[in-house]
């Protein structure tokens, strides 16, 4: 499926908890009707707090507040903030709720891995930023580096749709009844800026490769310049060989990843690659400053997208996803002159005699991670796509 493009938006590009959570409170402390928030993450710490306190506050004054959280990444969130939320009100529901902790099943792995949030089907968010604080990550003074966008406009009516139907589907599939919330009609909202704009998902039925596919056709475009800032980048074959062919037609090609991380073989199995990228004139820079969680890119400083979903085989691959995707010169300058900024400040360049001097053993460690991977993939049935 490709994007549809919708324009009349008004975007504003929201860059950490900094920016993010006092607009995602203040729209719900706005709020007079609705609200649907979706997350993989609701921690137990202050922001989880200042969050489930506006929440809260909502209901109290009537407002029907509907949150969906993961059942894997919302573990503590079941285990401490729920029964408050519920006891005031809240309407909440539990994606996929975790019982076996260690349950091999592959199903156990399709996740709810979407941060969206509609408010009065008015304002939206979309993004990759949890409910968590900014400065959770151990030993590092500077916060959690990621993107979110705040939206207005007709880019609401398909992300109103999309959160109604898997709050349906997932009462549905909880197979308990639950008290009858008011209706969501469908959503035309006017237009309210200039901003031209599309929404797109990641599903196991319909909208598979929906979000994979609109990453490559924007690369396959590509004349100038493409920049993608991926906290989890392991990608397939389609995706590795559409960037080496960018960069072999004279496009600047330059990849930003973690440097830092809490999931070492999925890293060690993404240095595997740098090698190939390397040899092929991509430009590869490690983020070191703090936990890079951002899922971004830049095309020709014209096209963009911000979003949840990695460039992995868990989000190309089982989760549930959501992007926006954005065609304004302004807009994807925005994000570039950020990206350029974080680099700068906070990331180091691979350089391919680095790559290449790396000693045996991590070279041998970096490959055995990348072949564990791929096992994993296709124990899960899901080789042959990747």
């Amino acid at each position: 499926m490709s994007v549809t493009w919708l324009r009349g938006n008004a975007l504003t590009l929201l860059e950490n908890g900094a920016d993010f959570f006092p607009a995602l409170q203040a729209a719900i402390d706005a709020a007079e009707a609705e609200i649907f928030l979706e997350t993989y993450i609701f921690a137990n710490d202050e922001t989880g707090h200042c969050i489930a306190a506006a929440l809260r506050r909502a209901a109290a004054r009537g407002v029907t507040v509907r949150l969906m959280v993961d059942g894997f990444g919302g573990r503590e969130f079941v285990a401490t903030l729920m029964d408050d939320l519920v006891e005031a009100g809240v309407n909440v529901l539990i994606y996929r709720r975790e019982v076996a902790q260690l349950s091999l099943r592959r199903h156990r792995l399709r996740r709810l891995h979407r941060k969206l949030a509609v408010i009065d089907g008015r304002i939206a968010f979309v993004g990759g930023i949890n409910i968590i604080s900014d400065f959770g990550t151990a030993n590092h003074n500077a916060p959690r580096q990621d993107y979110s966008v705040r939206i207005e406009g007709p880019l609401l009516g398909p992300i109103h749709g999309t959160v109604t139907r898997v709050w349906e589907l997932v009462t549905w599939a909880s197979f308990r009844r639950r008290p009858s919330l008011p209706a969501s009609p469908p959503l035309h909202p006017e237009p309210c800026g200039d901003v031209e704009a599309g929404f797109l998902i990641r599903d196991n039925i319909r909208h598979r490769r929906d979000i994979e596919d609109a990453y490559l056709v924007a690369i396959a475009a590509a004349r100038r310049e493409v920049i993608v800032a991926n906290a989890y980048f392991l990608p397939g074959r389609r995706f590795r060989q559409a960037l080496l062919s960018a960069a072999k037609r004279g496009v600047r090609v330059t990849l930003l990843t973690q440097g830092w991380t809490d999931h070492p073989l999925q890293q060690r199995a993404t240095r595997a690659l740098y090698g190939q990228f390397l040899a092929g004139g991509v430009r590869i820079f490690e983020y070191h400053r703090s936990h890079l969680h951002a899922k971004v890119a830049v095309v020709d400083e014209r096209w963009a997208t911000v979003g949840s979903s990695n460039i992995d085989p868990f989000s190309l691959l089982l989760a549930r996803e959501a992007n926006v995707f954005v065609r304004d010169a302004g807009f994807a300058e925005d994000l570039r002159l950020r990206l350029r900024r974080v680099m700068a400040k906070g990331a180091s360049e691979i350089s391919a005699d680095a790559s290449q001097r790396g000693s045996r053993l991590q070279r041998l460690l970096n490959w055995a991670a990348y072949g564990l991977v791929r096992l994993m993939i296709g124990i899960a049935g899901y080789g042959n796509r990747h």
